[in-house]
């Protein structure tokens, strides 16, 4: 789980304009340090199932992310899974 300190500064780094938390380029970035974080979590939990499910949960929401930014501004797509090491997947 991250925290607000930790999202904010994520939020600050992603965003395009000032307030800007619900952009594409930020819900991808939040959602890929959660994922981080919980499959450094699943590596120690092994049975722990509805964790599971929730990153799973997680990384299909960044894939339909991805693939809508992908579509509208392939240069803002390109600029934003290099930082974050995101295959190139959708």
């Amino acid at each position: 789980m991250i925290t607000k300190e930790q999202k904010d500064k994520i939020i600050q780094k992603y965003a395009t304009k000032k307030g800007d938390t619900g952009s594409p380029q930020v819900q991808i970035a939040i959602l890929t340090y959660e994922i981080n974080d919980l499959s450094a979590h699943l590596k120690t939990h092994k049975k722990d199932f509805s964790s599971r499910r929730g990153l799973l949960k997680k990384v299909g929401q960044r894939r339909r992310l991805m693939r809508y930014l992908k579509k509208e501004n392939l240069a803002e797509y390109e600029a934003l899974i290099k930082p974050l090491k995101v295959k190139d997947s959708v």
